[in-house]
């Protein structure tokens, strides 16, 4: 299905050079980074609560080609189950083993395409899919922090190195700390994975019929949409099983990426000093970017990993706010207590579900990042 060393040489082939620094500067870097995650990861434990957990190895900071490779391994744990089912389906009719040799290494190139678009975004991340460890004793996960993107990010933002690479780990640690430390959570997310990629229609009239509206997805998004915010790829991809899966793996993840985003800006003013400025500008960042970058964000999905960000930091905002840390670490308790994406906005209707006894809501909590 998937050519995934045609992939890797793709991405690593397209990806663009990181910034201009000296062998010194880089290992500068890299030896603060690491130190800078260890230091955030105390922050984390001890604000969120959410401590223990394997997650005391040190972050993996790597290059942009290291990070097309990382991810190019996680995504063969998770699709590779499918792969295999959509092979030997192809390969049971005519000519499909050569059908699928061709197709394997055009979607390999797409993919790499795609990736070496990313490699040049992505400042960090936990990664949740490893490949096993026959020995059993690597840890589950990974932290990845992408040093050329954090480098040529702080720069331009024109804001303090230490400042940001700090508020940058508070983020990733964040993350790191969710998954290690909170049991159900990994589980759940690949289940909710495994289950969309399953619900896919491998009939071929059906895909050629998504294909089509996924090249009229790309037209939208080219054009803005009528509303001016057009369709992603996976939208136009999906069957109507498959959208009901994916709000929950939507009301899941913003959760994780909300509370990620509100921790590191409450944790921020203690330990970063110009939080305030690095936010405001970051922000800026995130909702600019030429016509033609708007448009792949869109096409990708990334727009809407955006709005997750102020949604999910604005639920968190809103239930701390009225009974608590504590309070708010019911959600960690079981899969049943992710807010729904109606839930997410309206903090309210979750804390009566699974808290119960709220304070008043001050004004303004739960509706997004300010």
């Amino acid at each position: 299905m998937i050519d995934w060393d045609l992939a890797v040489s793709t991405g690593i082939r397209l990806v663009r050079p990181g910034p201009t620094v000296s062998r010194e500067e880089a290992h500068r870097v890299v030896a603060e980074l690491r130190e800078l995650s260890r230091r955030a990861q105390r922050h984390v434990r001890e604000f969120t609560g959410l401590a223990g957990g394997d997650h005391d190895d040190d972050a993996v900071v790597v290059d942009r080609p290291g990070w097309i490779r990382a991810n190019v391994d996680g995504f063969r744990v998770v699709l590779e189950p499918l792969a295999v089912k959509f092979a030997k389906r192809r390969e049971a009719t005519p000519g499909g083993a050569l059908a699928t040799a061709v197709g394997s290494r055009v979607t390999g190139m797409q993919v790499g395409t795609i990736l070496a678009y990313m490699a040049g975004r992505v400042l960090g991340q936990y990664e949740l899919f490893l490949p096993p460890d026959p020995t059993g004793r690597a840890p589950t996960g990974r932290l990845t922090l992408v040093a050329p993107n954090i480098v040529n990010a702080e720069r331009e933002l024109a804001v303090d190195p230490h400042d940001f690479r700090l508020w940058v780990c508070l983020h990733e640690e964040t993350h790191r700390a969710q998954f290690t430390v909170v049991p159900w959570l990994r589980p759940y997310v690949q289940e909710q994975i495994t289950e969309f990629l399953y619900a896919s229609d491998l009939d071929p009239g059906a895909i050629l019929e998504r294909l089509r509206a996924a090249a009229d997805a790309v037209v939208d998004a080219v054009r803005g949409g009528p509303s001016g915010e057009g369709s992603s790829l996976v939208e136009a991809l999906q069957t109507a099983e498959q959208r009901e899966i994916l709000d929950r793996l939507t009301a899941v993840m913003t959760l994780v990426e909300g509370h990620g985003d509100y921790v590191m800006d409450a944790v921020g003013p203690g330990v970063v000093p110009s939080v305030e400025e690095i936010r405001a500008r970051f922000q800026r960042r995130r909702e600019g970017g030429s016509r033609l970058d708007k448009t792949i964000r869109r096409v990708l999905g990334i727009e809407l990993k955006m709005k997750q960000y102020a949604e999910g930091s604005g639920f968190v905002r809103g239930v701390v706010d009225a009974v608590g840390m504590d309070g708010f670490n019911r959600v960690w308790e079981a899969p049943e207590n992710v807010p729904t994406r109606e839930e997410i906005a309206n903090p309210a209707a979750w804390i009566e579900r699974v808290v119960g006894r709220p304070r008043p809501l001050a004004e303004g909590n739960g509706q997004g990042m300010r």
